[in-house]
């Protein structure tokens, strides 16, 4: 069934704009391609890539390789909890001794994330508060530095296998705590394009610099592990990769899960992946206001602009009708958006004009609800996070 700008539209026709949906027959494809991609590993699978409680569970129950999931915050992680989810990993580390002594409430303390004595010191102390033992994962830093450069992110202090074994060697003398696993994220692989529009130099580039990451990362990570197993430590996960990686990550032997989300939704920003290619799966509608000039379109709203370092690729992407592009001066704007467009499909006043974010589970930053578009119609409406618990 092709997706173009009458499909939606008609599947929207009579709805209030602006709305976002997700096209649940294209995340089920998504879904399938992902653990697909995996190579027989599970997918733990990221929530704030998500930010849908209904989505979650309906790629969990419907897609047997994916298993459990990774939260982004405390208040998340808790209200996942108490809908009946499980094996829940904190993807960060929390400070806060409040939100702590909730995760590590029984009878299923949230695995928590560290990567210094502090944050076992505080895990710790809030498994006391709670009279639970509390699974701990540590996080190891994979970035590559080069001569003038850091390929990667700023993460985690624990970078050696002795780095690591301090940590763990901390956490065995808490009591109240104790390692369950290891997170190795490779972000300048998993999260970085190397086939962007309009970069050649660019995308070569960086092409040259993920093949020279790859086997740095791998020995890191097997390093790291190797000395936690041999040391006595019993690993019982270790999760590498994200939607970017899974192909190298998997080829780790050890590595025994991964972790994977925006995928799903497929976002703009995942265009510029060479190696890999996903279906456009949840966008949002804004409607024509004006029309100021011959091929101009004036769009209410429209300004949800991705987080991370400014840039034009951080701005939502007109989508369908194709060929509308927005206009390079002014970009997309909190009350109005410009977009240029010579097509056949008639705009006029109220008409759909149809974007997709930058990011993933972002967009749902800006709505309440998703409206679930499947066979050409909305079949249901469900609350996002902020619809959820604001």
């Amino acid at each position: 069934m092709t997706r173009d700008h009458a499909y939606y539209a008609r599947a929207l026709e009579g709805r209030r704009l602006p709305v976002a949906f997700a096209d649940v027959d294209l995340l089920g494809e998504n879904a399938a391609a992902l653990v697909q991609r995996a190579g027989g590993l599970p997918v733990r699978l990221a929530t704030k890539s998500v930010r849908c409680v209904a989505l979650l569970r309906r790629v969990l129950d419907g897609h047997p390789g994916f298993q459990g999931l990774m939260c982004f915050s405390a208040d998340e992680a808790v209200r996942l909890r108490e809908r009946g989810f499980t094996d829940l990993l904190m993807g960060y580390p929390i400070v806060d001794p409040e939100a702590l002594a909730e995760l590590c409430r029984a009878p299923a303390p949230v695995t928590l994330m560290v990567d210094c004595q502090e944050h076992v010191a505080l895990a710790a102390r809030a498994a006391r508060r709670q009279g639970t033992r509390v699974p701990l994962c540590l996080d190891v830093d994979l970035s590559v530095d080069l001569p003038g450069l850091r390929f990667g992110v700023h993460r985690s202090p624990v970078r050696t296998p002795e780095d690591a074994l301090a940590v763990a060697r901390g956490i065995a003398a808490e009591g109240d705590v104790f390692l369950a696993g290891v997170m190795g994220y490779e972000a300048q692989l998993a999260g970085v394009p190397d086939a962007a529009p309009h970069a050649r130099a660019k995308n070569l580039a960086i092409r040259a610099l993920k093949r020279a990451s790859v086997g740095p990362v791998r020995t890191r990570r097997q390093s790291v592990v190797a000395a936690l197993k041999d040391a006595g430590f019993p690993v019982r996960f270790v999760n590498g990769g994200g939607t970017g990686s899974l192909e190298t990550t998997r080829e780790d032997t050890s590595v025994t899960e991964l972790t994977a989300g925006s995928g799903l939704y497929s976002p703009a920003l995942f265009d510029g992946y060479r190696g890999f290619h996903h279906l456009p799966a949840v966008a949002f509608a804004i409607p024509v206001t004006r029309r100021p000039g011959p091929g101009i379109f004036t769009l209410q709203g429209g300004g949800y602009v991705a987080s991370g370092a400014a840039g034009a690729d951080k701005l939502p992407v007109p989508y369908l009708p194709e060929g509308a592009k927005l206009l390079p001066l002014e970009g997309a704007g909190e009350v109005q958006t410009p977009i240029a467009y010579a097509g056949p499909v008639p705009l006029p006043l109220g008409a759909p004009v149809f974007f997709r974010h930058a990011k993933a589970g972002e967009i749902c930053e800006h709505f309440r609800t998703l409206l679930l578009i499947s066979e050409g119609r909305v079949v249901d409406e469900v609350p996002t996070y902020r619809g959820d618990w604001g």
